[in-house]
């Protein structure tokens, strides 16, 4: 069945840039047969393939060679490199789909025979794996030869050369699942994992790996094993039976932004370990957002005051002393809430307004914490503060809810007060400011 057939998201791997063993002109140790008729026949037929060869006439190279296979196996090494060249030519320039599907096995074929007889697999492990997946990357039944000598490279050599084979294995594996349900969704995510290693071992050794990165982003977005459930059910219990693992920490923590699901318990776990090894500003902020969206007031604090510590520019100040401007407000702390809010407003004017009716807020809602029921007026005059607040907050509706809690002209009266006359607020507010009624 070929690929075209099957009900699963395409992906296109771009020409590989693969040096192949080129013709073999000459090679030392030719072993002719003894038999002088039968060596007679063998330089005849060598030097046919060859000539039928280099111009590219590999139907009819392939005669010659083949008695060549058959008849003196040991005669050069040369009849095997060559092979691969007459069978792979011959499988392009046939019609017949079971013709073409032959020449294709004597590809493969050609490599075992000469393991066989000259034992030096790791010269050309990665050229079969590259063959196999070239042929066979579209046939379900034969797809697994490729991922299989791709692993047999990577056992033999430790990686796959040149880089470009490692977008190809993993197309292979691509195909493998998508064909067959050839592996379970931890045994994929081990493998792109091992090749996404591989990868960057290779980029940091100065190669442009870009698009076998993006490649394999997208074969393991198109396998769509990646959610929200599979990285709470299978990743989150191996994080919390080892929850130094800083490795699978990390994959969980960038599937989870991948995915949206920042929300999850695991994430935290995951941003807990990679902050406790290697804290950054961001790592330590996000840790006390999700603790702070958990209610966790104190322990967002710590997260924040860590952040500010990391904090390079006066734009990441400024956002930190706005976290904790909330985290204050939640705790009670409302002078320090302001001070904080104040204070992100000065590393970033563009904080201003939201600062302002940030403490135009703060104020409104301490009626109580303010109240000492003694005078009504001065009660009261935290909403004129408030005003004030909302005031350079451009905030209107702030001020209208503000005003609508100011003293009465009635009470201003009562208490022997005048419009324009100053009073201290006292309470956290702390401010003198100008009496003004509601009516």
């Amino acid at each position: 069945m070929m690929l075209t057939n099957m009900k699963i998201k395409s992906a296109i791997i771009g020409c590989l840039s693969f040096l192949m063993v080129g013709l073999v002109q000459a090679q030392d140790n030719w072993n002719w047969p003894s038999d002088q008729a039968m060596e007679a026949k063998a330089r005849e037929y060598n030097a046919a393939y060859n000539d039928y060869m280099k111009a590219e006439e590999f139907l009819k190279a392939k005669g010659p060679l083949h008695w060549l296979l058959t008849n003196a196996p040991d005669l050069n090494e040369a009849l095997y490199i060559n092979g691969v060249k007459v069978y792979e030519g011959a499988a392009e320039l046939a019609t017949d789909e079971a013709e073409i599907a032959s020449f294709q096995d004597s590809v493969l074929t050609i490599y075992d025979l000469r393991n066989e007889l000259y034992d030096n697999e790791p010269q050309w492990i990665a050229n079969k794996a590259y063959y196999a997946y070239k042929f066979y990357k579209g046939n379900k039944d034969k797809v697994d030869i490729a991922t299989k000598l791709f692993e047999r490279t990577i056992e033999i050599h430790g990686k796959l050369e040149p880089s470009s084979l490692n977008a190809a294995y993993f197309d292979a594996v691509y195909r493998n699942f998508a064909f067959n349900k050839a592996y379970t969704p931890d045994e994929v995510i081990g493998k792109y994992e091992f090749i996404m290693t591989k990868l960057d071992e290779d980029e940091a050794a100065g190669q442009n790996v870009a698009t076998s990165k993006g490649t394999l982003e997208q074969l393991l977005a198109a396998m769509d094993i990646i959610n929200c459930e599979f990285i709470e059910n299978n990743m989150g219990p191996k994080l919390t039976a080892d929850p130094t693992n800083l490795k699978l920490a990390k994959q969980i923590f960038q599937y989870s932004i991948k995915e949206k699901c920042t929300s999850s318990d695991i994430f935290l776990k995951a941003l807990e370990t990679i902050d406790n090894d290697s804290p950054t500003f961001s790592t330590s902020q996000v840790r006390g957002m999700r603790y702070m969206q958990n209610s966790e007031y104190a322990k967002a604090g710590e997260l924040f005051e860590k952040a500010l510590t990391l904090a390079e520019t006066d734009e990441q100040k400024a956002e930190i002393h706005w976290d904790m401007a909330k985290v204050h407000a939640n705790l009670g702390r409302k002078s320090q809430a302001r001070s904080s809010a104040l204070k992100a407003a000065e590393l970033n004017e563009e904080r201003e307004s939201d600062a302002y009716s940030f403490i135009g807020g703060l104020i409104m809602s301490s009626s109580n914490d303010c109240k000492g029921g003694q005078s009504r007026v001065k009660d009261y005059s935290i909403y004129i503060a408030a005003y004030n607040a909302y005031a350079r907050a451009g905030d209107s509706q702030g001020m209208a809810n503000a005003k609508s809690r100011f003293p009465s002209k009635e009470e201003l009266f009562t208490e022997g007060f005048q419009v324009g006359d100053t009073i201290s607020t006292g309470c956290w507010v702390g401010q003198t400011v100008t009496l003004a009624t509601r009516d």
